[in-house]
């Protein structure tokens, strides 16, 4: 059944489906050089199905994002989700008059109200490439694999939600389109979501850097659930059997 959607969405653009095995850092995924995410996205969003969806790892709201002008012209109920306090003032006012986005100031966890992220001191970031001003995490480690020298990495005290409480608080009974990029913690996130929702989003995330352990809990539970899944560049996308809703 995805499979015939996923060629209906690339004939649209008079692509190919070209399906093939990629076997990356011991997982094995089904992997489609189809569309890139952009289009994907212009095709979901363009079906008018869209009215909610969360992006946790939001950071500015700029640089990078895939998401911003489809939030922008859609004006679909967004949920944005930073921890970072400095790139939440800059999220904030990337989406200034936007009445349709809320923010939250906050990482998702499966409990903790508060929490220390690592982070490249401000003081450091005109030393490495844009990129890594993004890259903030529960692991030192995860910052030092890109580059970052130690003694250039500061510890921050941040807020902590569920996505539970984040669900209740923003008062979400349908929830179209769950994008994450928590640097390493997406894996923790989504199996923390799907085992405590009933909600059958969407699902995009960058899995490249999640535990092999993880990774694999995480596609027998997306398996379980029905949603099919393929990888465009360091993404994962994983649809819902009911995917016609939004197409």
């Amino acid at each position: 059944m995805t499979n015939k959607i996923l060629k209906k969405i690339a004939g649209a653009f008079n692509y190919k489906l070209v399906e093939k095995n990629l076997v990356k850092n011991n997982r094995l995924i089904n992997s489609k050089s189809i569309l890139n995410l952009n289009l994907i996205l212009k095709k979901i969003f363009d079906s008018q199905k869209i009215k909610c969806l969360i992006q946790i790892g939001a950071n500015d709201g700029n640089r990078f994002d895939e998401l911003n002008k489809f939030i922008k012209e859609y004006r679909i109920k967004s949920i944005l989700v930073e921890p970072i306090n400095e790139y939440f003032e800059d999220l904030k006012r990337n989406y200034r008059n936007f009445e349709n986005v809320y923010f939250e100031n906050s990482a998702i966890t499966a409990g903790a109200k508060k929490k220390e992220i690592f982070a490249v001191n401000n003081n450091n970031l005109k030393d490495y490439d844009e990129h890594i001003k993004g890259i903030n995490s529960f692991d030192k480690n995860h910052l030092i694999k890109h580059g970052v020298k130690s003694n250039h990495i500061i510890k921050k005290e941040i807020n902590c939600i569920s996505i539970l409480n984040l669900l209740e608080k923003y008062n979400i009974s349908n929830l179209d389109i769950l994008f994450v990029d928590a640097e390493g913690y997406d894996g923790d996130i989504l199996i923390d979501f799907l085992k405590s929702s009933n909600h059958e989003p969407i699902l995009i995330f960058e899995y490249i850097h999640i535990e092999n352990k993880i990774f694999e809990d995480l596609i027998n539970i997306l398996t379980k659930k029905n949603y099919s899944y393929f990888n465009i560049n360091e993404n994962l996308i994983c649809l819902p059997q009911k995917i016609e809703k939004f197409l």
